[in-house]
């Protein structure tokens, strides 16, 4: 006799920088129905920006017309849970009011800041004084990145360069926490939402907590910073003005909830050791692990996450789908004179089918995916894209095939120490993210990787599924043991044995390529002087 399906759902938010995501998920992980609203990004020069109450009103949109369309379901609601974009930084007054927009991951403004805050006095290693860095290693897991592009970094610029509105604002929050005051109006950070501010003490994960000497080194008032509570935490009901405009009991309980790549966690693979790798605008190799550990070399760290008593390793690549949108978005579908007035096509679709009719190898062709720069296993920020190796037998359906490769070599290329830092070999990979859905990226990744690719059913929605287990957890209804279980596979690609050598060949070229190159990319990127 076949269990009693389970009726309740939650209510999924998945904030991305794109735009906002909603969905209906069971909780086995099944996605009922979802809506989508995108949001716009300010950027100009080392400045990213996004309106705060751009993602609200995202979210009310999409949310609303997820409920409008589903509204027999309504009742059904148990639980409001999200997923948002990371290293984000919003400042808001006492009001609970977003004051200004929000300062993006891709912001780099603070750079000049961390470095002033991270160098010694005498020694420097790669820019950070020894014993602050060892400092922020010991106790955090990681350090403020140099690119200026995490919370400390934000932090660090508002309260150097924007004093006016340093002094004004009331809580330093993420995304997440934002939208979680937004829902139920409690200020509050998760332990991986409040991380990369790089001032709490992660040694025990069950109970992490800010550091005083941590605090003064990033330099901002402890009093700015918000309480920290863990994902599963119920930390309110919805506002009486929320539930009225979704349609929803006021009772609702809203979960914390966690940042993007620990909710994809959650929804691809929460046992231990089990790695799972995310293709979407970027890239990330992840996997659960009962210990904090940092390669510092590699730029790979175990931090806290959303699972209870667990850290999560990560390996992040800067652009993995974001070569295919530049490839459609600047060169197939750039609006110039070129461009025809015609609607665009199912152009990843299409870009599959052509690929997938190019011999492995691409016929010589090497594409380093580094539009972004690097990440790991290099942090460079000074590396870009390039196609090699081009000539008058190329056609663009190669070129194709060379950009999905380049991305897999990359993979390989973090896998590496990711394996090592893991202490094991990654084994099968979960794939998740929008990249996922293509079953011909994926075979080529495992026969570039050599590992198994495992695509689950419903690898676009990985972050909602995530968000809506985290809620699952947070209500009682589900044990993090027990998520494996639910898991809906749809095929598993085996790497083949027969390109083991191509592949190993090509992977010896790309990392060579990188070696020859990468003088060339740091002189052609170096910052320029500015004009008198």
């Amino acid at each position: 006799m076949l269990p009693e399906r389970d009726e309740r759902l939650v209510l999924a938010v998945d904030l991305g920088t794109s735009g906002c995501k909603c969905a209906l998920v069971a909780l086995d992980g099944s996605v009922l129905a979802w809506a989508f609203r995108p949001v716009a990004l300010h950027a100009q020069g080392a400045m990213a920006e996004q309106e705060p109450l751009d993602w609200w009103q995202a979210f009310l949109g999409a949310a609303g017309e997820l409920l409008a369309s589903a509204a027999p379901r309504r009742g059904r609601v148990v639980a409001v849970c999200c997923s948002t974009q990371t290293e984000v930084t919003v400042c808001v007054d006492r009001a609970g009011q977003a004051i200004g927009r929000a300062i993006s991951w891709l912001d780099a403004r603070g750079a000049a800041a961390i470095a002033r805050r991270a160098r010694g006095a005498f020694v420097n290693v790669e820019g950070y004084g020894p014993l602050k860095l060892w400092r922020w290693l010991r106790l955090t897991g990681g350090a403020p990145s140099s690119t200026g592009r995490d919370l400390a970094g934000h932090i660090a610029w508002v309260r150097d360069e924007a004093p006016a509105l340093y002094e004004r604002t009331h809580k330093f929050l993420n995304a997440l926490d934002y939208m979680n005051l937004r829902l139920c109006g409690r200020t509050c950070a998760t332990q991986d939402s409040i991380l990369t501010a790089w001032v709490t003490d992660n040694r025990d994960v069950n109970h992490v907590r800010y550091d005083a000497a941590l605090i003064r080194l990033l330099g901002v008032d402890a009093d700015k910073l918000p309480d920290i509570v863990k994902s599963t935490d119920i930390i309110g009901t919805l506002l009486p003005a929320v539930a009225q405009a979704l349609g929803l009991r006021a009772s609702t309980p809203v979960v914390a909830g966690a940042v993007d790549n620990s909710a994809v966690a959650v929804g691809a693979a929460v046992a231990d050791f089990e790695s799972h790798l995310y293709l979407g605008t970027s890239s990330w190799l992840g996997a659960h692990v009962p210990f904090m550990k940092t390669d510092i070399r590699r730029k790979i760290a175990a931090v806290p996450c959303a699972v209870d008593g667990r850290y999560l390793a990560m390996a992040l690549q800067s652009t993995a789908g974001a070569n295919l949108s530049f490839l459609r978005d600047r060169i197939l579908y750039h609006p110039d004179e070129l461009a025809s007035d015609e609607e665009h096509p199912a152009v990843y679709d299409l870009l599959n089918q052509i690929a997938a009719r190019v011999p492995p190898g691409a016929r010589g062709l090497i594409y380093t995916p580094w539009l972004f720069g690097e990440r790991t296993p290099v942090d460079d920020p000074r590396l870009r894209a390039g196609l090699l190796n081009l000539s008058l037998e190329h056609s663009r359906e190669d070129i194709f095939r060379a950009v999905l490769e380049g991305v897999a070599l990359n993979t390989r290329w973090m896998m590496e120490p990711f394996a090592k830092l893991l202490g094991r070999d990654p084994g099968t990979v979960t794939a998740v993210g929008g990249g996922a859905q293509s079953a011909v990226w994926c075979q080529i990744m495992a026969d570039v990787t050599g590992q198994p690719i495992r695509q689950v059913e419903s690898p676009i929605q990985a972050n909602a599924i995530g968000a809506a287990f985290i809620a699952g957890v947070g209500i009682g209804a589900l044990r993090f043991d027990e998520l494996t279980r639910l898991r809906r596979v749809r095929r598993v690609f085996e790497p083949s044995q027969a390109l083991r050598r191509l592949y190993g060949d090509k992977f010896a070229d790309f990392k060579e390529v990188r070696t020859r190159l990468a003088p060339l990319y740091h002189r052609l990127n170096a910052p320029r002087a500015s004009a008198p």
